[in-house]
Formats: structure tokens, sequence, C-alpha cells
């Protein structure tokens, strides 16, 4: 659920070797993935889950699109090898107005993530001190407080290290496996009882709707944490032997992120219970707190919340420079690449983000409605760019038979993939109908940008 924070923890893995084997593949496509929604977005997979068999079926569903978008996106930058391939290939396969929106309400879901990677965070910070009645106002005061101090850290030119990034994997992957082994452990079936009876007021009713329908409002959550995959256009041309090893690499990856996920979604399942599911926001606190105690439910909290910040930290980093990019090409105004003199920051770029993402806040300030917003402008972006593949094959045939990865199985995997997308976008729409009328309405927005500025521009 992390497209772009990953890009130094890629570097490091590609450094002194251009060319990636199946293993190093592999691990960047688990580093694309996973990353914080897993402690968050399970809960409310849970709450619009009727029955168990709604939520795993979702998350099995979600593991199976993120395979076939991968794939996807994988023989995409194998025909279009070019540099920021997932942000040009909208120019080259659609109407510069289309691609002008697309990549801005990227750009703006990307602000959105980031907004509700700091609530989640915020989240677990707040049980560090249980006596204090922690609001949601109260909680995206915090998470607007994360990324102003990170803004200021940044603006001052600060560079986060590869091994910063390196020791937010080592946490991430680490705090998953506690959640697993935690099923090996010993637990007060007693307690856990008297907290979910004494916790029952707290827990959201779930609305009576058909199977398929609750299906498609659990995926909205699963589609958020197995976000990621999409950055695999960016190495077409960067593994050896493509052909084989791409495939091999991704179906490994998205088996090690489907197997992770299951495993940690059983633990939740086992030792919270599905109906309590239901009502815990921190719901990776609850299992460490019965399992490991108040220490180490405040141990595991502190550490999630590092690496929230690593995360918010890594956001401010790339996306301004995605603008910076954007700008240079004459997409949008010369101003997005103007740099600080003294240390190269890229203030107006830097500031338009972490403006957006905390207007995001102040509109929403809930997980759930933040999530919404990003999955229905992330529907628009994945549709669109997965079609590209349509396009690609017919301009690129020459390329067949050269050793370029090719998919099999196609038309059939895109086609999967852009429907559960569109499922998922019917599906908020039906659930939040405003939030698709505001999705919709930004994407117009940009669209008329683009023509407004294209009738002022000056000819060269």
């Amino acid at each position: 659920d992390e497209p772009v924070t990953q890009q130094m923890y890629i570097f490091i893995l590609m450094k002194g070797n251009q060319q990636l084997n199946v293993f190093s593949f592999t691990m960047i496509v688990v580093g694309l993935v996973i990353g914080m929604g897993i402690f968050r977005s399970a809960a409310t997979s849970a709450q619009h889950a009727i029955e168990p068999s709604v939520y795993f079926a979702a998350w099995l569903i979600g593991g199976f699109v993120a395979l076939c978008g991968a794939l996807t996106y994988a023989e995409i930058g194998s025909r279009f090898p070019v540099t920021g391939g997932y942000y040009k290939v909208f120019s080259y396969a659609y109407h510069p107005s289309i691609a002008f929106a697309i990549n801005c309400i990227i750009l703006i879901s990307n602000a959105a993530s980031l907004s509700v990677v700091a609530i989640i965070g915020s989240g677990y910070i707040a049980k560090l001190f249980p006596g204090t009645p922690w609001t949601d106002v109260d909680k995206a005061l915090l998470s607007a407080g994360a990324i102003i101090l990170f803004y200021i850290i940044n603006l001052r030119g600060l560079k986060m290290s590869s091994r910063a990034q390196n020791i937010l994997m080592v946490i991430k992957i680490s705090m998953i496996l506690v959640l697993i082994a935690a099923l090996f452990f010993p637990y007060e079936s007693s307690t856990a009882a008297a907290v979910a009876e004494s916790a029952s007021a707290t827990i959201p009713p779930t609305p009576q709707m058909s199977w398929i329908q609750s299906l498609g409002y659990s995926l909205i959550a699963v589609s958020f944490t197995y976000g990621g995959y999409q950055q695999t256009i960016n190495f077409g041309s960067e593994v050896k032997d493509p052909a084989r090893n791409i495939p091999k690499g991704i179906f490994f990856g998205i088996a090690i992120i489907i197997g992770l996920y299951l495993l940690v979604n059983f633990s939740y399942y086992q030792i919270v219970g599905f109906e309590q599911m239901k009502g815990e926001k921190e719901i990776a606190y609850v299992v460490i707190d019965k399992v490991f105690g108040e220490r180490g439910a405040a141990i595991f909290s502190f550490f999630l919340f590092f690496g929230v910040l690593a995360y918010v930290n890594a956001l401010l980093m790339s996306n301004p420079r995605v603008m910076y990019a954007m700008s240079d090409e004459g997409t949008i105004p010369k101003i997005f690449s103007k740099q600080n003199e003294k240390n190269g920051v890229l203030v107006v770029s830097l500031t338009v983000f972490t403006l957006t993402c905390l207007l995001i806040l102040f509109f929403a300030q809930t997980f759930d409605a933040i999530l919404n917003f990003t999955i229905f402008l992330d529907c628009f972006g994945m549709v669109a760019s997965s079609a590209t593949i349509f396009k690609l094959r017919k301009q690129t045939k020459h390329l067949d038979g050269t050793g370029i990865y090719k998919m099999k199985l196609f038309p059939i995997l895109p086609l999967i993939f852009m429907a559960t997308y569109c499922f998922v976008g019917v599906s908020i729409a039906i659930q939040t109908p405003n939030t698709a009328i505001i999705g919709t309405a930004v994407l117009a927005a940009f669209m008329a940008i683009y023509f407004i500025t294209q009738r002022f521009k000056k000819p060269v």
C-alpha cells in the first residue's frame, strides 16, 4: 500500500547490479506492497463483511487481483521501458488532458494515502496514553502535527538514508511476524471473552446486504493494503531474462504477501474474534495486548509509529520530485520545479503537496472517509493505466520474441484486474456517494484546468 516509499530500498537492491535476478525482483515486489495498511484496514474490511467467508474471500481475491495487476504492469514496463513509466505511459496511450488529470489525481491519492497512514500511526500512539479520551479530531490533529514536523525537516534538506529505509522494512516485517507468532502463544480466553463483552456496545452493527455487496465493501480496505504492485512497471527492462524471471518473481512475491496477510488475519480472527474485530480500530494492539501484555503492546505501538513517521517522511520526499518531473516536461507550471539555491529543496512542490495532505485530513478526519477517497481515485488510475496494455500490444508487436516479458492468459488477466477495480469503484459509489461525486469532480476539474492552461499557453 505504499507506491512510492520503496524507491531507496529498490535502489539499494539494484546498485552495482543492473540486472535483477529472481530473488531480488521478488523482494522488490514484497517491499512495494507490504506497508502499514495491514495494521488497520483489516478491522475496516471485517466491519463490512457479513460473515467470515466474505472477509477471507476478500483477502484471497485481493491477492489474486494483485497478481493479475503486477503481471499486467510488468508487461507494460517491458514494452514501454522508459524512466517513470507509470507516469509517462498515459501520455503515450491517451489524450494529454487525460494524462494530466490522471497524473494529478495519482498525486492527490498519494497525499490521501499519507494522511491515512498518519491516522493509523496516531491511533496506535494514542494507545500509549490510555487515560486520555482521544477523539477522531484529536487523532487528525496529531497526524497533522507529524506531517508538519517532517515538512519542516524536509525544508532543511534532510535526506532519508538507505539505511533508514532498510530499517523500516525490517521493522514492518518483524511486526508482521510478531502478529503471526502470537498464534503460538497462550492467552486467557476468559479475558478475551470479558473484553469482547465489555466492548460489545462499541461494535458497529453489520448492515443487511447480499454476499456480493458485502464483498465489494470489504474489498475497498483490502485494495489499499495490497497496493503498490503497479510499480513493477518500472522494472521490465531491469530484470535478467525477463520472459522467465518476471512472472516467477511476481508469483513468488505475491504468494509471500498473500501468505503473510492471511496468517496475520487468521491471528486477528483467532485471538480477537470476528465480531470483536469490527470494533477495534487498532486491532494489532489488541492482539499484542492479549498475548504479550500491556507493556508488549506499548512497545509494539511505539515501533509502529516510528514506521509511520518514516513513511510520512518518504512520501514528502518523493512526491515533490514527481511534481518536479511534471513541471520539467511542461505539464504543470515551471514554479513547481523551483529549487532552493542552498540545499536544492523543491520548496513550492513540497509545500503544495503538504498542504494537500493537510486539507484532506481537515475535511475527512477519519480513516474510513480518507480510505474511500483514496481508493476511488486509485480506481481511475488503475483501470486507465492497465488498459494501455491493449494499445501497447498492437503498437509493439515487433518486440514479441525478442526476450521481453509477455504474459500468458492475455487478455483474461488484465480484464479481471480492470473489472475488479470497476467493482470496487462502484461499491464505493454505492456506500459513500459523496466520495464518488467529489472524486469524479476532482478528475473533471483537472481536465478543465488542462484545457484552460493550454488555451493561454504561449506557442513555442
